[in-house]
């Protein structure tokens, strides 16, 4: 993939003009390409070839040209490589697909949602700003309105000829949405993500290019759509990691999107119900508008939280639920509530070892520990894949005897079943969760057939259950890794998500922590229910520490198969980094995690003040870079995760 345009001649009738998709001989194939306005000078005298022909599709208008040319910039990622994202499998749609569009077709109709008092004020906020650029943070707790909000927004502009992109930060939860989406524009949403099929991305890219479609909602990739008349983009959930791609080409699709509406000079609405710290620096310093919806809609309450104290209510022999616990939820169910219980683990067990032999069960590909599915009867590497049956022989040439350390979703499950025997209960889990199966659990869930759910982080994100009003959260254990500078914010921003899913129809609803820690901050934070105390704490501790979002961040990824050769390498390239005042490269060091998919890793982070485009030198140094045989050198501006 080239970081420059290529030079030809047109001797084709068509008049050409920048962004027009062509097709062009590039070596001994003919591939698709588009005009770009910059001449890329060179005194080297070369053979020019000839476009072939125009492909009679819209062209790429001047603001999604300037926005390609400085995501390539931004990201250090090659220019070739941030226009193809453009493209549909390198290619363009020629084909018409106008009687499919129709099904997308927004139906004038009598609405049936009413805003309440706060959401009027917010939406006559939002409006305020008019539909030039502008980035308008909508707060919210969860249940508050915040959607119907920005849809009516969506409306106003949709009135006017424009288009609009929704962006979530997991598509596999569109299901609800796209009911209510459904249910607001009284037609099927345009979905738009990696697992659509060919056909439903060709009909929504010549859709959105035509202005045939009005609204899509989309994962990350959505964003590089070559919209014909773009009026608004919505990123709901902002402050979820999701956003952030780390393989392949990385980028945040949050940041990126305020880009893009900068770009095109349309308005970016960010959703929220606890902001990323770096959307709040941005409200602190006057740069982001801001809403807030403080009351839940039809005035429900919020839950009450409750803490176990496990050092007063100890846990029986091989038991995760305290019998307090246990007495708390009977009182649940008999006043017919759903219950919750949750674990941010996958699995049964994370641990598996021999208590003869002592070894764990490790990935032979990656240096951590393989997680124990009962249900599947196999263990699992969560970060490669690789799968192994549960049998090896010990040391002692006998089979291994082995105890399940850790706790699981699974786990949790099978003693709930043990506890409550005459209830309905059921996993919730990316696990247990594929397409066919999550609309019937969902279903399920909703008509009050199962209930109590075991459920991971999964569950936190934008369900709406009626009669979930108690949660129990297994394991608060707090303590950040201390790898992850944002461990702190992703807890708080969790919790209050899931404690978001109980009591959204009005009833008495409770949160039950149950732990070893109660004094532990960010608990006592959670319970407080106020983010922004938090937020503001740990936004003068990041001032302190010189980091994100008063600092900015690169982290240079070296891997291969050779550990000493990797640290070499990195020990080079560091050396050849631009020496720039106020900038410090640290490293390199091993990662975390040491060994991931067979390649050893170390990294080199490189701190910078935020207002240094540093990508300009960093870039020169290195394009100058030979890159050893079997070694990878990956560029991840703005890291999330630090594994």
């Amino acid at each position: 993939i080239f970081d420059y345009p290529f030079t030809y001649r047109s001797e084709i009738s068509e008049k050409l003009t920048s962004g027009d998709f062509v097709k062009a001989p590039f070596g001994s194939n003919e591939i698709t390409g588009v005009v770009w306005p910059h001449e890329q000078k060179t005194e080297k005298k070369f053979k020019i070839k000839k476009i072939s022909k125009k492909i009679n599709v819209n062209n790429l208008n001047s603001s999604m040209i300037k926005f390609i040319s400085w995501f390539s910039k931004y990201n250090l990622v090659p220019l070739g490589m941030s226009l193809k994202m453009c493209l549909l499998n390198k290619d363009v749609v020629e084909k018409d697909f106008k009687s499919e569009f129709n099904k997308f077709k927004i139906k004038k109709k009598k609405n049936q949602f009413s805003l309440n008092n706060e959401q009027k004020k917010s939406l006559d906020f939002i409006r305020s700003f008019g539909n030039n650029y502008n980035v308008t943070v909508i707060e919210g707790v969860a249940g508050s309105g915040k959607t119907l909000v920005y849809f009516e927004r969506i409306k106003d502009l949709v009135d006017k000829g424009l288009q609009a992109l929704i962006l979530l930060p997991e598509i596999a939860l569109t299901n609800q949405f796209s009911r209510r989406f459904k249910e607001f524009f009284g037609t099927n949403p345009a979905i738009w993500h990696s697992a659509a099929t060919k056909k439903n991305k060709s009909i929504i890219w010549k859709g959105i290019t035509e202005g045939e479609i009005k609204i899509v909602i989309g994962a990350r990739s959505s964003l590089f759509l070559p919209f014909k008349n773009l009026g608004i983009i919505v990123v709901d959930e902002e402050h979820d990691a999701s956003y952030k791609q780390d393989e392949g080409v990385t980028y945040n699709a949050r940041d990126m999107a305020i880009a893009r509406a900068s770009f095109e000079n349309v308005p970016i609405n960010l959703v929220t119900a606890v902001p990323s710290i770096e959307t709040y620096a941005n409200i602190k310093n006057n740069k982001y508008s801001f809403s807030r919806l403080i009351n839940r809609y039809n005035k429900a309450n919020l839950p009450s939280h409750q803490i176990i104290d496990l050092k007063k209510n100890k846990l029986s022999k091989q038991s995760w639920i305290s019998s307090e616990t246990v007495n708390k939820v009977k009182e649940h169910l008999k006043l017919g509530n759903q219950i919750l219980f949750f674990i941010n683990r996958r699995g049964f067990a994370p641990y598996v070892l021999c208590k003869n032999c002592l070894k764990v069960f490790s990935c032979p590909h990656c240096s951590i520990n393989m997680v124990y599915h009962k249900h599947k009867k196999n263990l699992l590497c969560h970060y490669c894949g690789f799968k192994s049956l549960l049998n090896r022989k010990c040391e002692k040439e006998k089979l291994c005897d082995f105890i399940f350390s850790g706790l699981g979703v699974e786990k949790v499950f099978e003693e709930a079943k043990l506890l409550f025997p005459n209830e309905k209960i059921s996993i919730f889990s990316s696990d247990t969760m594929n397409k066919a199966s999550s609309k019937n659990i969902l279903e399920k869930i909703s008509k009050g057939e199962i209930n109590i759910l075991i459920g991971t982080q999964l569950i936190s994100k934008g369900f709406h259950f009626p009669k979930l009003n108690c949660i129990v959260v297994v394991d608060s254990d707090f303590s950040s890794h201390g790898y992850d500078l944002r461990s702190a914010e992703k807890n708080i921003q969790l919790y209050h998500q899931l404690s978001g899913r109980a009591g959204r129809e009005g009833k008495t609803s409770t949160i039950y922590f149950q732990t070893y820690t109660p004094n532990d901050e960010i608990l006592i934070n959670i319970s407080k229910n106020d983010p922004h105390a938090f937020l503001q704490k740990e936004l003068l501790l990041r001032k302190e520490k010189k980091l994100p979002p008063f600092y900015r961040l690169i982290s240079l990824i070296i891997s291969g198969k050779n550990e000493p050769l990797i640290m070499k390498f990195a020990t080079s390239i560091k050396s050849k980094l631009p020496k720039i005042n106020d900038v410090n490269i640290l490293g390199p060091v091993l990662a975390p995690i040491t060994k991931l998919k067979k390649k050893y890793r170390c990294r080199i982070l490189i701190r910078y003040p935020k207002n240094l485009f540093i990508q300009k030198y960093l870039s020169q140094s290195l394009n100058k870079i030979k890159i050893t045989s079997g070694i990878k050198l990956e560029v991840d501006v703005d890291p999330i995760n630090f594994s």
